[in-house]
C-alpha cells in the first residue's frame, strides 16, 4: 500500500494527495496516519510545498466528507424511522422513537462533534452520515469540516515534513493513537451491547411471547 500511495504522489503530485485523502475519507480503513506524513515528507523531496499539500489534503477531506453526508442524507430520518419501526429491529429492542430522539439531540447539541471528530481517527470520517441524517446546514457542515480537517492536516504533514526520511515513525506513532481508540471504541461498544441485551432485546422478546401467547 505505500508503494502506491508514493507512485501516486510521485506522479500526481497535489492531485495525488487530493486523491488519496478524498478516497480515504470515503473509504476509512485507508490509513491517513501513511498518507499524511507521506505526503509531507514529499515536500523535502520534491517540489511540492508543505502549505499546498495541506490545501490539496483539506479539499479531498472536504469533498470525501460531502459523500458520506450525502449518504446521510438519503438515510433519512423518516426512512430510519421506518425501518427500526419493523417487527425484527422492534424485537432486537429499537423503536423509531430512538432515531427521532437522536437526530434531535444531534441538531440540539451534536453538530459541534462535526468538528471535533474530524480530529480523531477512525470516527473522523464517519461522522459526516449522522450529519447528513440530520440534515445538517450544508455552510455549518463545511465550516466545521474544513477547520478540523485542517488541523489534522496541518499537523501530520507537518511532522513528517519535519521527520524528513523518518516520517515513517511518525506514521507509527499516529497509528499506535488510532489503536487506542480503536480499543477504546470496541470497548465502549461491548457495554454498550450488554446494556443493549438486557434493557431493551430480553425485555422485548418477552413482550413478543407474550403477544403469541395471548
Amino acid at each position: 500500500m505505500e508503494d502506491l500511495f508514493t507512485n501516486l504522489i510521485s506522479q500526481f503530485g497535489y492531485f495525488g494527495v487530493w486523491f488519496l485523502i478524498f478516497f480515504e475519507n470515503v473509504f476509512p480503513p485507508i490509513p491517513s496516519e501513511l498518507i499524511l506524513p507521506l505526503s509531507g515528507f514529499f515536500t523535502t523531496t520534491t517540489g511540492l510545498t508543505l502549505p499546498g499539500v495541506i490545501i490539496a489534503a483539506t479539499v479531498g477531506s472536504i469533498t470525501g466528507a460531502y459523500i458520506l453526508y450525502g449518504i446521510g442524507r438519503i438515510l433519512s430520518r423518516e426512512r430510519l424511522m421506518t425501518f427500526f419501526g419493523t417487527r425484527p429491529m422492534r424485537l432486537l429492542g429499537f423503536k423509531p422513537e430512538d432515531i427521532s430522539s437522536a437526530v434531535d439531540w444531534f441538531d440540539r447539541k451534536g453538530q459541534v462533534t462535526v468538528l471535533i471528530c474530524r480530529c480523531i481517527p477512525v470516527v473522523r470520517s464517519l461522522i459526516s452520515i449522522p450529519a447528513g441524517t440530520a440534515k445538517m446546514n450544508v455552510l455549518k457542515f463545511s465550516l466545521y469540516t474544513l477547520l478540523g480537517s485542517a488541523v489534522w492536516n496541518s499537523i501530520l504533514c507537518s511532522l513528517g515534513a519535519a521527520a524528513g526520511s523518518a516520517w515513517e515513525t511518525v506514521t507509527e506513532q499516529a497509528e499506535w493513537v488510532s489503536d487506542v481508540v480503536k480499543y477504546v471504541i470496541i470497548a465502549v461498544v461491548a457495554v454498550a451491547v450488554v446494556f443493549w441485551v438486557v434493557k431493551r432485546i430480553i425485555p422485548a422478546l418477552r413482550e413478543g411471547k407474550g403477544e403469541k401467547d395471548a
